[in-house]
């Protein structure tokens, strides 16, 4: 596993972003996330040592742009780099999550085609509304890998009839002193629906305010995936 982040900085987009931990973090060093900016890292994946080798060995699933979006329209300019070292390194998977699948088809390079077969894309949701707006626009995308993350959820949803064609949705709560709890049921809502579809589900995280069968939890940061783990309901 290898993290692979291009630029940094990111700009709120919807609800599942209001108590985003990059924003957070920024915050408390005195960093503007809204100043978007290429790293030292932006040539990562094509990095060789003194041997020649690349430093990113073979074989590896690539964490791309984690700490921004992927599509975010600041980085038009650099991405068609990025697409070419994506290409270079057909022996790597690189997964990236975006919540601007709208923007998807003006960013993918000509050569595009159907997609990368070393490409995962994750659409990023948090409630109806935009599971319904993004889901029905990353259903009829040409790529490859699709994964729906629902991280933050913060309401119930419906989205068994966008996952024919999704490999993995993953569930995760919000972390925040005044996070939106995450409703138990609402998990187990989205497993059967996997179920019923044949998708892989990953229950990743509780959120700092969990409810399971109408009791509310206050849990610490540590807790949220270990917790989440402690339930076995990945399938």
């Amino acid at each position: 596993m290898a993290m692979w982040n291009p630029w940094r900085g990111c700009h709120k987009y919807s609800e599942g972003c209001k108590f985003c931990y990059i924003h957070k973090g920024d915050n408390k060093r005195g960093i503007d996330t809204n100043n978007i900016v290429k790293t030292d890292k932006f040539t990562a994946p094509i990095e060789k040592n003194k041997k020649g080798e690349y430093k990113i060995k073979s074989g590896q699933v690539v964490f791309l742009c984690f700490s921004s979006d992927f599509l975010l329209a600041d980085a038009d300019a650099w991405r068609v780099d990025c697409w070419q070292m994506i290409k270079e390194r057909s022996d790597l998977h690189f997964i990236f999550l975006t919540k601007r699948i709208e923007r998807f088809i003006d960013c993918t390079p000509d050569n595009w085609g159907d997609g990368y077969e070393n490409v995962t894309v994750g659409c990023t949701i948090e409630n109806q509304e935009m599971a319904d707006l993004r889901l029905s626009i990353f259903s009829m995308l040409p790529i490859k890998h699709k994964n729906v993350i629902c991280q933050p959820l913060i309401e119930q949803i419906n989205i068994e009839k966008y996952l024919d064609d999704v490999e993995l949705v993953v569930v995760g709560g919000e972390s925040d002193y005044n996070a939106r709890p995450l409703n138990y049921d609402w998990v187990l809502s989205l497993k059967q629906q996997c179920i019923n579809t044949n998708t892989h589900f990953e229950f990743r995280q509780c959120g700092t305010y969990f409810i399971k069968d109408e009791k509310k939890y206050t849990l610490s940061v540590r807790q949220l995936c270990s917790q989440a783990k402690k339930a076995g309901i990945d399938c």
